[in-house]
């Protein structure tokens, strides 16, 4: 995890003291299971409630344990006696070092889920904010990267919107998919440990029990969870990079905002440079480079192995927190966005109206000529203001094979920009869904 680009709210999920907090209230509430059932005394259970519930974990000296003993899980419950004392031989009663970690890791990765559904819906809030705001400010729509026809920047934040709208969605059923418990024993039988001691551990931490654990949660689900994550970067990324083509010098028609006192480059003082995108799109590829490792740790041998482990523990706090940190640095980003609407409009008509050749071209053959030869006529003139030889409009009022088909009146409609704007509104009810 690089702490530049870690936001504390996210980063403390990932904490050591975090983890063993979680992985400390798995073997009580197991405990408290297990004393019902009768399994431990039940005075036990209370004692160890009472004695770490509200413990600081010493993790230099878990660290310190483990260095001797090679097992990060023994490590923590010899610490754990040293805090809670003899009823500590009642904890992990029958469980196994998978049943504590890969349920802490739900845990884990179910409060980043939820910290990245908030941060969603920041993300959702600007766009709409701004869709709205320039929901009929004309701009150039590009294929290519070359001018195709006239949309408005309003759609073009629309369009981004209903992709994260999507983003939303893939979030939910990511944290829905991982948000599992197993305490099922060695290889998953629980032979050694009661299921409703696995039922009361999912109800208390919010999960749900996982059907078959094999001893291990399978790895299908994580690797559904970090590819969602790399989806919803890439939905970054795609706005990221628009913006960035948006903001070069020849085009500017948006810049993200450059505060006073900033500086723009070392040697040019004149740079104003678009670091934030630039950096959303590193931070993409940051979060996409988990999936392949997670793809590759859904093929464990037989019941378990543990080479999913070292995986886990950097694409897990990793690609939350980097993915957390990218996604409020872009709601920020948006809602503060400057926009250039005169720059949209001197672009939009750079080409002299080339972006209306198909209305052109369908007002010929709506007059009864045939689409070839309609189509060669305006390609023919379209080519001449590409060579720089004269305005398109004043091209085809002089071309014999247009002109006596469209009169100035049609011809000043054909080239009104209004006309490619007048299903918005329906686009933005499908999308917002309003009025």
């Amino acid at each position: 995890m690089i702490s530049r680009y870690a936001r504390p709210v996210a980063a403390e999920i990932w904490s050591p003291q975090t983890r063993f907090r979680i992985m400390f209230e798995i073997e009580a509430h197991a405990a408290d299971a297990m004393a019902a059932l009768g399994v431990i005394p039940k005075a036990a259970a209370k004692a160890i409630w009472e004695r770490g519930g509200k413990a600081i974990f010493d993790v230099e000296r878990i660290d310190e344990i483990e260095r001797e003993i090679r097992h990060d899980v023994l490590a923590f419950l010899t610490h754990v006696t040293e805090i809670v004392g003899p009823e500590a031989r009642f904890l992990h009663q029958g469980m196994t070092s998978s049943d504590v970690n890969d349920t802490a890791l739900a845990v884990q990765l179910t409060r980043a889920t939820d910290l990245l559904l908030k941060d969603v819906e920041a993300v959702l809030a600007a766009l709409k904010r701004r869709a709205f705001e320039y929901r009929l400010t004309p701009t150039v729509g590009r294929s290519h990267g070359i001018h195709a026809e006239a949309t408005t920047f309003g759609l073009k934040l629309a369009g981004h919107y209903a992709e994260f709208a999507r983003a939303r969605e893939r979030l939910a059923m990511a944290r829905f998919e991982i948000a599992t418990c197993a305490i099922s024993g060695p290889v998953g039988t629980f032979a050694s440990v009661d299921p409703a001691v696995e039922a009361h551990v999912a109800e208390k931490l919010g999960l749900r029990v996982e059907p078959v654990s094999s001893q291990v949660i399978p790895r299908d689900r994580h690797a559904a969870y970090f590819a969602a994550l790399a989806v919803v970067a890439s939905s970054i990324e795609r706005l990221a990079v628009e913006i960035r083509h948006l903001q070069r010098t020849e085009v500017r028609e948006v810049e993200e905002p450059f505060e006073a006192g900033q500086k723009g480059s070392s040697s040019m003082p004149h740079k104003r440079n678009p670091i934030l995108t630039e950096n959303l799109t590193g931070l993409a590829r940051l979060v996409r480079a988990a999936v392949i490792p997670a793809l590759e740790n859904v093929a464990l041998w037989h019941e378990r192995d543990i080479s999913h482990s070292s995986v886990e523990r950097a694409i897990a706090p990793d690609t939350t927190v980097h993915l957390d940190f990218a996604l409020c640095r872009l709601a920020d980003l948006i809602d503060r966005l400057v926009v250039y609407p005169e720059a949209m409009a001197r672009n939009l008509d750079r080409l002299g109206g080339l972006v209306h050749s198909q209305r052109v071209l369908l007002a010929l053959t709506q007059k009864g000529v045939s689409r070839e030869a309609a189509y060669a006529a305006v390609q023919a003139n379209a080519m001449k203001v590409w060579r720089g030889e004269g305005a398109f409009t004043a091209l085809l009022k002089a071309d014999p094979e247009v002109r006596p088909h469209l009169s100035d009146a049609e011809m000043a409609e054909i080239f009104d920009p209004a006309w490619n704007f007048k299903y918005v509104d329906t686009i933005f009810a499908r999308v917002f869904g309003e009025a």
